[in-house]
């Protein structure tokens, strides 16, 4: 029997009626109205479609998406000096840079400025060390991990005592990810491209967890029958489409449930970096 396929916009959508109605509460109660800037520097197509997407998100949940697109040619000094202009702006809740920036500018000098209360990227070492520590209620996690867990637990997963494999070791989605599942009372082990016998430790495992960055490193040999596994990679082949870390087709004849890439989990990063900004509201009052 064919996998289930979780699907990531249903999730995100009832996500996004729950972010409506607390963004409506902030603004009655407390006349607040929710913004985020974002940062564009450079002319990277991707960046600026990902970035005119979180406007028109956030735009139909009430929450306010300010652009700041610079030219390529701008220094590292001026992109600081925004940034710092944003941090003391208190009509502004969240900021988040649009990556990759231009070669002339480092990324952590950029990234390490943001103040944490407002980095709904989860980017900044304080956020990356409270959720090391065990401490996520204070901690603005990235959008990518936050996506995963809320797939398995809307789909009716309890993480607890559940055997996870995660496939990925990263700092953008596996090694936050791995403290979220930690945190969740889940059992897990973490394998990377270079794991001696990865195929069985996928195997054993109860929920799967792929992350490596590697087009379909995941076969359906390596998947037993009755798991659950969620797909974080997205990659692009020599022909143009896009591919997860997993073999979906042959993987969805064996597994219980599976994510779709597209569809699964990059439905959901734009949305729970809006969930991110309101969090944020919370923790700067």
């Amino acid at each position: 029997m064919p996998a289930k396929i979780i699907k990531g916009l249903p999730v995100a959508t009832t996500m996004r009626e729950e972010i409506s109605t607390q963004v409506k509460a902030l603004s009655s109660s407390k006349s607040i109205q929710p913004k985020l800037a974002v940062v564009l520097v450079g002319d990277d197509e991707a960046s600026r479609v990902y970035a005119q997407a979180k406007e028109k998100v956030g735009e139909k949940m009430g929450i306010k998406v300010e652009l700041h697109v610079l030219p390529s040619t701008t220094s590292e000094t001026d992109v600081i000096k925004l940034v710092d202009q944003l941090n003391t702006d208190k009509n502004v809740h969240g900021i988040l840079v649009e990556l990759p920036l231009p070669k002339t500018i480092q990324k952590e000098n950029v990234m390490n400025r943001i103040d944490p209360k407002k980095d709904v990227d989860g980017v900044h070492p304080v956020n990356r060390g409270y959720l090391l520590g065990g401490q996520e209620h204070l901690a603005l996690v990235p959008a990518t991990p936050l996506a995963c867990i809320e797939l398995i637990q809307r789909s009716g997963l309890d993480l607890k005592g559940k055997k996870v494999t995660l496939v990925g070791r990263g700092d953008t989605v596996g090694r936050p990810l791995a403290s979220l599942l930690i945190k969740r009372d889940a059992t897990i082990t973490v394998c990377h491209t270079k794991t001696v016998e990865l195929a069985a430790t996928i195997k054993a495992a109860e929920i799967v967890v792929a992350a490596a960055g590697a087009p379909k490193l995941v076969k359906a040999e390596m998947l037993s029958p009755g798991q659950t596994v969620i797909d974080a990679g997205i990659n692009q082949l020599p022909d143009g489409s896009l591919c997860g870390d997993v073999d979906t087709e042959p993987a969805a004849q064996i597994v219980r449930a599976i994510t779709p890439v597209p569809g699964g989990v990059g439905s959901l990063t734009t949305t729970v970096i809006m969930q991110n900004l309101l969090k944020a509201i919370g923790l700067q009052s």
